[in-house]
């Protein structure tokens, strides 16, 4: 069953009559065509997107099956063509994107419609819920992200120099995903080293890669979906303590992974992993939670965090990614990126995690 069947059996299993979808990332999930103008409308007789002359040719030709491609007549307007598709349809109660309509839009569309529906909240809900558990497709992009990331990782040990600078690794990093497959960036690539090292989501800066540890967080967007790892390396040599804190933080990521199963609190995943840390000597020094979703957006559902009250279940992807930070001093993380599957996980991440020296 595809997403455009999934969809039309939850509306017609609950209260609602139709979804009014208007952000980017639910338009492309729902009707499988990416655009920045327009919207999509479930109904329970069908998924209609709605788009103007500039997309009409690329949305006829790249819209999933099933989807109606639609545009406004000469004098019509794109909500005038709703206004159509709903009273057509029977439609009483349409729900709207709450967590990303501005309030502004919210009153136009409820002008426009002009009392011939009752507008809701609930559709980020469904549609968010939804994406938490991906499909064998969505898994496939997914992997094809992980893997141009994964070959970002070899390419960039052999481009490292101390000689090179923060912003230099990231941009080669960057560069490289997007010459192997990547149609985009997942998010903002962090590559810090040093005493920079301590901030978790540190900018890259124009300066030479310090001595100590150099951790690079980044991954590819495939098909709209996104990858995420991280590894630290060091530049130059690892002394014990340096050796102590990578490898405290490597168990509690193996403990992590062997901690994610469907079924199992995301909470009770992220303990596994912190109280290694914790009872390592470093407690306090990892601040963030244990990981996050990951599908088309880099932070989904389900938080992995000691204050998620979700539970882990088969088509979740989500990372598993604990870190220790020494304020002014160093810090050090490693991530994976899995699925849970019926029997266990599936990890996309195949990039190694021994302690590397870049001398």
């Amino acid at each position: 069953m595809n997403k455009t069947e999934i969809l039309k059996n939850k509306l017609a299993d609950g209260d609602l009559d139709a979804l009014l979808v208007t952000s980017e990332v639910n338009q492309y999930y729902v009707t499988g065509f990416y655009y920045q103008d327009g919207y999509a409308v479930v109904t329970k007789k069908g998924v209609y997107l709605i788009t103007d002359f500039r997309y009409i040719e690329a949305a006829e030709a790249e819209a999933n099956e099933g989807v109606k491609v639609m545009m406004p007549g000469k004098d019509e307007t794109a909500l005038g063509l709703i206004k159509e598709i709903i009273e057509s349809d029977g439609v009483k109660t349409v729900a709207v994107e709450d967590a990303t309509l501005a309030l502004s839009w919210f009153d136009r569309i409820k002008k426009a419609l002009d009392g011939s529906c009752e507008l809701v909240f609930g559709a980020s809900e469904l549609l968010d819920n939804m994406r938490t558990v991906k499909t064998a497709e969505e898994l496939e992009c997914i992997k094809k992200a992980q893997s141009i990331t994964d070959a970002a990782f070899t390419h960039i040990l052999s481009f490292i120099t101390p000689d090179k600078t923060e912003i230099e690794v990231a941009l080669e990093l960057e560069f490289f995903m997007r010459r192997n497959g990547a149609e985009g960036l997942a998010f903002e690539t962090i590559a810090v080293s040093g005493s920079a090292s301590s901030q978790p989501h540190g900018v890259p800066r124009p300066v030479k890669l310090e001595k100590g540890f150099l951790t690079m967080d980044y991954g590819a967007k495939v098909n709209g979906y996104c990858s995420d790892m991280t590894r630290t390396v060091v530049i130059g040599r690892a002394d014990d303590e340096m050796k102590r804190l990578y490898n405290t933080v490597l168990e509690a990521q193996l403990a992590g992974l062997a901690a994610a199963r469907k079924g199992v609190l995301c909470a009770d995943v992220d303990k596994v992993a912190r109280d290694i840390i914790n009872n390592a000597g470093y407690e306090g020094c990892f601040g963030h939670g244990l990981g996050h979703g990951v599908g088309m957006y880099i932070h989904e559902a389900p938080r992995v965090s000691y204050v998620s009250k979700a539970t882990l279940e088969v088509g979740n992807v989500v990372t598993v990614e604990p870190g220790i930070y020494l304020s002014g001093k160093y810090g050090c993380r490693i991530e994976d990126m899995i699925a849970i599957t019926e029997d266990g996980i599936y990890d996309f991440t195949q990039s190694p995690k021994e302690l590397i020296e870049i001398v």
